[in-house]
């Protein structure tokens, strides 16, 4: 998942959402995507393109197309980069609560500390070496 969301400009939230369960060849793409955009809170921006969204809302269709594909593992750069804060904390919570759900190892590249401090494991990287390697109970 990227820092620029990295949408389609040509796709609606859902068509960017079935992009890769259609590639996969998944024939429930249209249904697995509308379900992921109503849990990510879009049910109501389907049909719009990225180009009317706002940022948080473009980071939810993003969040959606990362995990409708129930990825082992997910990569998070800045997740909430772009992001005003309270927008970023739910995306936070979302990513989360998603991460969860679906037990997908979720590995985040951030500045920010107090999301790295809802992680189980961090690993603080100075001058390209590993600095600190912290871990804390369940999170």
């Amino acid at each position: 998942m990227f820092q620029s969301f990295q949408l389609m400009g040509n796709l609606t939230a859902l068509e960017n959402v079935m992009l890769p369960l259609e590639l996969a060849g998944r024939r429930d793409a249209r249904a697995a995507a509308t379900e992921m955009l109503h849990r990510v809170g879009l049910a109501e921006r389907l049909g719009h393109y990225p180009k009317v969204l706002s940022g948080g809302e473009q980071q939810r269709v993003a969040l959606a197309r990362a995990f409708v594909v129930h990825p082992a593992v997910l990569l998070a750069d800045e997740p909430t980069g772009s992001l005003d804060f309270a927008t970023g904390e739910k995306i936070m919570e979302l990513m989360f609560d998603l991460n969860r759900e679906q037990g997908t190892t979720l590995v985040l590249v951030t500045h920010d500390r107090a999301i790295a401090a809802l992680c189980q494991r961090r690993l603080t990287v100075e001058a390209g070496r590993i600095a600190a390697d912290e871990r804390t109970a369940a999170a």
